[in-house]
């Protein structure tokens, strides 16, 4: 069965980030999707990448270790034992997935800080994860679609989509989004809250087809 690692970033815990993972979660379950493994970054923060962890990535670069399975071999030092220490479970926890949700509010034009943290915790160099498959869904105060005046704004969904790719060789990951969350309290987007609903609703409907599409994604295993 497949392994659905599920993470959330945002500071709010009604949010519609959450939202629209809990859409993706339960049309998972539904569809026969196997072991939902779940992380509240927001709820329990990682701290941020220390000299340890650059140490590592050194290594790795200078001996060619591009494992992800021989990465320890890199890890020689007190300092470098205590980075590992932190980094492991969560490298461990997103290897063992098929599927990788992030719940990514759009905060200031970026990504929350506590998700921005873990990012750099389990990326090291020359990192290979296709064929996992990685799901963003997002809340996002105003809109930053193709077309939109904002769209050269968007340093959240075109930024994790560029991660993917860059980092992870990841091709084909994707970006679903609530848009003009912010119409439901600023009076001054009131106009604009009838399309805010109109793209809540076909966010909740993506989220949950994707979920109930990628139940059964698995990715090839040794053994």
């Amino acid at each position: 069965m497949s392994t659905l690692l599920h993470l959330n970033s945002s500071a709010r815990t009604d949010s519609f980030s959450r939202r629209l993972g809990a859409a993706f979660t339960t049309a998972w379950r539904d569809a026969g999707g196997g072991e939902v493994v779940h992380r509240d970054l927001a709820a329990q923060p990682v701290p941020p990448i220390g000299e340890g962890w650059t140490r590592i990535c050194d290594t790795l670069l200078s001996e060619g270790i591009t494992d992800i399975a021989r990465y320890g071999e890199a890890v020689r030092t007190d300092q470098e034992r205590e980075a590992w220490a932190l980094v492991r479970p969560l490298l461990d926890e997103l290897v063992a997935a098929d599927v990788v949700l992030i719940g990514a509010p759009m905060y200031n034009f970026g990504i929350p800080a506590a998700l921005k943290a873990w990012i750099d915790q389990v990326t090291f160099p020359k990192m290979v994860l296709a064929p996992r498959k990685f799901v963003v869904v997002a809340g996002r105060g105003g809109a930053y679609g193709p077309g939109t005046p904002r769209e050269p704004f968007d340093h959240h969904g075109r930024y994790l989509l560029d991660f993917f790719r860059g980092h992870y060789a990841v091709e084909d990951g994707e970006v679903v989004a609530a848009e003009l969350v912010n119409s439901l309290v600023d009076p001054g987007l009131a106009d604009r809250r009838a399309q805010h609903l109109d793209s809540a609703a076909g966010a909740l409907h993506r989220a949950g087809e994707l979920g109930a599409k990628l139940a059964g994604h698995r990715i090839p295993r040794e053994g």
